[in-house]
């Protein structure tokens, strides 16, 4: 669906890994902004906030589909990793 919409509105030239990366960080920024003077913006923002979370995953998956990454591999093999880097003990801060 996703990959049709930029296809329906010619977009495809655009969607540059390097340019996806910069509308991911740029949207993760507008997230972010959302919780700079309100820490309870998930209260009183909701909506905003749902937007932008969505903004970020959309950028995401558009990135992972033009770069041919499979996300949910990916992240199993992420997890893995990071399992073995950092084991679970009591009072393990993040």
């Amino acid at each position: 669906m996703l990959r049709d919409f930029a296809r329906a509105r010619d977009w495809e030239k655009y969607h540059t890994p390097r340019n996806l990366s910069a509308l991911i960080a740029s949207e993760a920024g507008e997230l972010l902004a959302l919780f700079r003077w309100d820490q309870d913006a998930l209260g009183t923002r909701r909506s905003d906030v749902r937007h932008e979370v969505a903004d970020v995953f959309l950028g995401i998956l558009r990135f992972a589909d033009v770069a041919e990454i499979d996300l949910v591999s990916a992240a199993e093999e992420k997890l893995r990793l990071n399992a073995e880097k950092y084991p679970a003990r009591k009072e393990s801060p993040p």
